[in-house]
């Protein structure tokens, strides 16, 4: 922004028309340094504003994931995004101040030489207090802007399925086995943990139900959402098809809201924001290697979400079946169940 000030400042020409030399400085002075002051305190009116007004316009589970990052910046460094956008507001009312103050002193200049001496110094003063004030809310913005464009592209018009669960319990690989593409690993800004995200197309051979959705294998692998898929004739055998989204989500634990970590606080709200039917991954084997996995906490865990998203669309599966079922795990799921079906999957099996 001050190499751009500079620019625009020497680009200000002094106007000729004036014979008089004090009057021609004085003009010049003023107009320059008005110039620069406008070049400084634009953006920062401008970034604030329109960061402010984007906030309100944004999708709520976008909401959620910018509030989580900033609150990821908060932990760092002490500040709200607010705060740096309260500070961005207050350097440039600091530098629209002293660039009114500085024009007028070239405005009233005694002489030629004065004025262009005000307007030396006051175009330095400016980048000064420039750097001072609002060098460091800037970089702020600038951190945060990037941390925010690497958040996972989730579709947020397109139906998904999350897999939600304990951490470990096999909700990556049932991803990875069912895309109907190779998977992608995002991080959020606001840890190290990914999201793997994938897709899935689903067919329907009429339009009477949606419960009629098929996932034609072709060759042993899933089809792909491409434009040959007509050619190969897949489409051509049903009515219409939907492209789905597969998300692995953070693992979540037993615990209250207040106390749950950014990750967690994504999972919730990926389920109370998007489109989105709910997979319920247990492993009941007694080996998910987390002493906050154990089969008992997954047991209570899914209680607990299913009754807060009794609405979502849901299934429960059993990952990693291979491995065996501690003793009395199973009857105490089908009694939570109520004789509600759930799906038994072995990735290492392909069952």
């Amino acid at each position: 922004l001050i190499d751009k000030s500079k620019k625009v400042a020497h680009s200000v020409r002094a106007d000729t028309s004036i014979k008089n030399a004090r009057n021609r400085a004085r003009k010049h002075g003023a107009e320059t340094l008005d110039a620069v002051t406008k070049a400084l305190c634009i953006p920062l009116r401008d970034c604030v504003k329109g960061y402010k007004t984007e906030l309100r316009r944004l999708h709520p589970f976008e909401k959620v994931v910018a509030d989580l990052t900033a609150r990821a910046r908060q932990k760092k460094d002490g500040l709200t995004l607010l705060d740096v956008l309260d500070e961005m507001n207050e350097a440039r009312k600091e530098l629209l101040l002293a660039g009114k103050d500085w024009t007028a002193k070239a405005k009233n200049a005694e002489t030629a030489r004065e004025a262009a001496e005000y307007m030396a110094e006051g175009e330095e003063r400016l980048y000064e207090l420039f750097r001072e004030l609002a060098a460091g809310p800037v970089e702020n913005i600038i951190a945060l802007q990037k941390a925010l464009r690497t958040t996972p592209a989730v579709r947020l018009d397109t139906p998904a399925v999350v897999l939600v669960g304990a951490p470990n319990v096999g909700k990556s690989s049932i991803v990875r086995a069912i895309s109907s593409a190779t998977p992608e690993v995002s991080n959020y800004p606001f840890t190290t943990r990914g999201m793997t995200l994938g897709h899935v197309e689903v067919f329907w051979e009429d339009q009477s139900t949606t419960a009629a959705a098929v996932i034609p294998q072709i060759g042993g692998k899933r089809s792909k959402w491409d434009k040959d898929a007509n050619a190969d004739g897949i489409l051509k055998n049903y009515a219409f098809s939907q492209l789905c989204q597969i998300m692995d989500s953070p693992g979540l634990l037993v615990r209250p809201d207040m106390e749950r970590n950014e990750m967690e606080a994504l999972t919730l709200a990926a389920m109370q924001h998007l489109p989105t039917a709910v997979m319920y991954v247990m492993d009941l084997s007694g080996g998910a290697g987390d002493k906050c996995s154990s089969v008992e906490d997954q047991l209570q865990l899914r209680k607990e979400v299913r009754a807060r998203f009794p609405r979502r669309p849901w299934i429960d599966v059993v990952s990693k079946v291979d491995l065996g079922v501690v003793d009395g795990a199973r009857e105490t799921l089908e009694e939570i169940l109520e004789g509600t079906p759930y799906l038994d999957v072995s990735i290492k099996e392909g069952t």
